[in-house]
């Protein structure tokens, strides 16, 4: 029996992604449950995994766009998976291709059949008539890839498979379209002047397009403002330095700079609700709960999970959830679920080393925290002149919802907490 997989639903939004990656090679014998490719769209990357064990046969090829409901493969349930076979499953679905389960490399040596080739190469070789088996593979385990036939039919003189005609029916005369020009080169002109410089073009992705589609409506649809204040984090470092050694030996994690700024913003949302707001048509909603969104950067953007219920939680809770979604992110498993209802969003460029910049808004929501770089540098305090760590703060917010006073009371407030932030770690 033949098994579909096809692209799942994803959320109401989403209505197609980009196949970024197969986890497996075409023919390869796969288990049920094993995880198969890996699906980017708008706004996350996720895993499909296998329905059934069997024999796969890949419908598209990596980097294609695909719909939702669209064929992805197909799996031959009639095909057994030896142990063997069972074995490298279970190797890909650590995150590693698998290998063809036609055999090892040694065994391809010594006779046994060769890996099948992919859609494309078999396309390639059906319409220019080059046999793979001809061509030196590159691939994993010597697999032909399509690079390597399209390279093999430049240099017997034939023209590339994606550049040559369908045959014309008996009697029929068509027209082959001439070759696609060849990558633009640095050269000089006549009079030594600079010519074509090389570039590289490539699609944006899913992910990439939503993220400019939604910086440029933020800044269309909302009248964003951004205060400055800065902070000493004299008080926070020294807690750390101080605690812990304890605070990991009690929770089994350390103790960041994130947590207090979570705990912080709670505190002043509380004292300065406004903040706290979004607008939905022509009515203001007043949010009554505390989840807060924190900025993660990955390979393929900026995703802004939500820590849930942050007045209830303990700075070792919010740690481990801060880490929890780190690991999720770094591994593509970041859900819709996991994005969705925050109040407020925190983002910290100083990692990179930002000192000091302008967050632009997570819509719907009112506001965004900036933390930056800590550097020490000569302050005022009590009359004399002494050297601390400070950090430049930056609150954006919706002019719309919040004025000037609320913001500033806000950053101030933001302020306060990071710089007594003893009554942030023992205060629960």
């Amino acid at each position: 029996m033949a098994i579909e997989i096809k692209v799942p639903t994803l959320g109401e939004s989403v209505t197609s992604g980009i196949l970024a990656a197969w986890k497996v090679a075409d023919g390869d014998l796969v288990e049920k449950d094993q995880v198969l490719y890996e699906l980017e769209t708008d706004k996350i990357t996720s895993e499909g995994t296998a329905e059934a064990s069997g024999r796969i046969e890949l419908k598209v090829e990596e980097g294609e766009e695909v719909e939702i409901g669209a064929l992805l493969a197909v799996i031959d349930e009639t095909a057994e998976v030896p142990a063997a076979g069972k074995e490298e499953a279970s190797a890909g679905s650590a995150g590693e291709p698998a290998e063809a389960s036609a055999g090892s490399e040694e065994e391809g040596e010594s006779g046994s059949s060769a890996p099948s080739p992919s859609p494309a190469v078999r396309k390639i070789a059906e319409e220019s008539g080059l046999d793979p088996a001809t061509v030196a593979g590159t691939g994993k385990g010597g697999r032909v890839t399509k690079a390597d036939m399209l390279a093999a039919l430049e240099e017997s003189g034939s023209a590339p498979a994606e550049e040559t005609a369908a045959a014309p029916a008996s009697g029929e005369i068509r027209e082959v379209p001439p070759p696609a020009p060849a990558p633009a080169t640095a050269t000089a002109t006549a009079n030594g002047e600079p010519g074509e410089k090389p570039v590289t073009r490539a699609k944006l992705s899913p992910l990439r397009r939503s993220i400019a589609n939604r910086l440029v409506s933020v800044q269309n649809e909302s009248a964003i403002l951004t205060t400055f204040n800065e902070a000493d984090m004299s008080g926070i470092m020294g807690l750390r330095k101080k605690h812990q050694e304890e605070f990991v030996a009690r929770h089994g994690i350390k103790l960041g700079f994130m947590s207090f700024f979570v705990k912080a913003c709670v505190e002043a949302l509380r004292q300065v609700p406004g903040l706290n707001a979004r607008i939905e048509g022509d009515e203001l909603v007043q949010n009554h709960f505390y989840d807060i969104g924190v900025a993660v950067s990955t390979d393929r953007g900026l995703l802004v999970p939500v820590l849930r219920d942050c007045e209830q939680k303990s700075m070792a809770a919010i740690e481990k959830d801060i880490a929890a979604y780190a690991g999720k992110a770094r591994e593509g498993k970041i859900g819709i679920e996991d994005l969705q209802g925050g109040v407020f969003s925190i983002t910290n460029g100083g990692i990179f080393g930002s000192m000091l910049s302008t967050p632009i808004l997570n819509p719907p929501q009112a506001g965004i925290l900036g933390m930056h770089n800590i550097t020490e540098r000569p302050v005022a305090v009590n009359g004399e002149v002494v050297i601390r760590p400070m950090m430049y703060l930056a609150l954006s917010y919706d002019h719309r919802i919040v004025d000037g006073k609320e913001a500033v009371t806000f950053l101030v407030k933001v302020k306060e907490a990071v710089e007594d932030p003893v009554r942030l770690l023992f205060g629960e």
